[in-house]
């Protein structure tokens, strides 16, 4: 019986990555290419993955580069091309830079498994645990009743070529200038929120530059983390509302202190179940249809014309879930 392995690979530069992604054994069952290696949000779909992959008996690995690199991403999955995995999974930091090498892993017969990234092309499945508009709206429903619908706030995204995280900023603003046109966005969104430095330094910044900032509103499990470090350094606890989802585990701290008031997530761990149970369906040839039960997602709906499989597994993170929460692992 063949024992199910999981390789978490976290690189310092483009060279080693490409070092790092050789020792993959060819014609491994499925590689997961995330955003980024060593966070708690990453750490927490390997657990998943592993999981689904001892269940199912499944040859899984995880990769994950240590910045943000599309470049990085491409060249992985070329990589696993020259491998002949059988199905390659992508968590996307540009959906369009991964076109190409989409179509090249379509043209060797691999089928190619994306989550967060619901508008992408090239790939064979989707998986989102959330509605983008939900998502994006009930974030910005919880930073609005903070700052009384009125004043000024500012948008992370984890990347600016991040197709979900942008689609959630875009539900979020078009919410605010619908229902509260008081509430002020003062300038462009900010791509820094898989970075804790660059959220800290971001939010500084963005404080000194706009005095009567009230809000931050970020998607990326980093940019809470980031910019509550600010908030709490400069004092302005109570006055500037932070909202967003992280990793529980990360963030917990932040939040019992109120520096951060809320946050949405799914959960990472169920992502990577999920990401390894459709992986083997395709492996095994069998068919994806609308309303069946898979792992990690529960009932699904499929839009075959967008080649995405959906559920709706929003979870709020605040000072009465945080605790239970961290203690998954998350």
């Amino acid at each position: 019986m063949r024992i199910p392995r999981l390789v978490v690979v976290a690189c310092a530069a483009l060279t080693s990555a490409l070092l790092a992604t050789s020792a993959f054994a060819a014609g491994q069952d499925v590689t997961v290419v995330v955003k980024l290696g060593g966070i708690p949000w990453f750490n927490a779909m390997e657990k998943g993955t592993q999981k689904a992959g001892k269940e199912l008996n499944v040859d899984a690995a995880m990769f994950g580069p240590t910045q943000p690199d599309p470049a990085q991403q491409v060249r992985a999955v070329e990589d696993l091309i020259a491998k002949k995995v059988k199905v390659i999974a992508v968590v996307p930091n540009d959906a369009k830079a991964l076109e190409p090498v989409f179509e090249r892993a379509k043209a060797a017969g691999i089928p190619v498994v994306t989550h967060e990234s619901p508008d992408q092309q090239g790939n064979t499945w989707d998986l989102e645990l959330t509605d983008a508009k939900s998502y994006g709206e009930v974030h910005m429903k919880k930073l609005a009743e903070l700052m009384n619908g009125e004043g000024e706030y500012i948008v992370y995204v984890g990347g600016l070529t991040v197709p979900l995280h942008n689609a959630w900023a875009d539900a979020a603003i078009a919410y605010q200038k619908e229902h509260f046109p008081k509430m002020q966005l003062v300038a462009d969104r900010y791509g820094v929120a898989e970075s804790v430095d660059e959220s800290y330094k971001t939010a500084v910044d963005a404080m000194l530059a706009h005095p009567n900032l009230k809000g931050i509103l970020t998607f990326g499990s980093q940019g809470p983390i980031g910019a509550g470090r600010a908030i709490k350094e400069k004092n302005k606890v109570g006055k500037v509302f932070l909202v967003g989802g992280f990793s529980p585990k990360q963030g917990k701290k932040l939040l019992e202190e109120g520096v951060i008031a809320e946050g949405y997530i799914w959960n990472p761990m169920e992502a990577g179940v999920a990401i390894v149970n459709v992986a083997k369906l395709l492996i095994d040839g069998k068919p994806i249809t609308d309303g069946m039960e898979i792992p990690g997602m529960g009932k699904v709906s499929v839009d075959t014309e967008k080649r995405v499989i959906r559920a709706n597994k929003i979870q709020a993170i605040n000072k009465e879930t945080v605790t239970e929460l961290a203690a998954l692992g998350l």
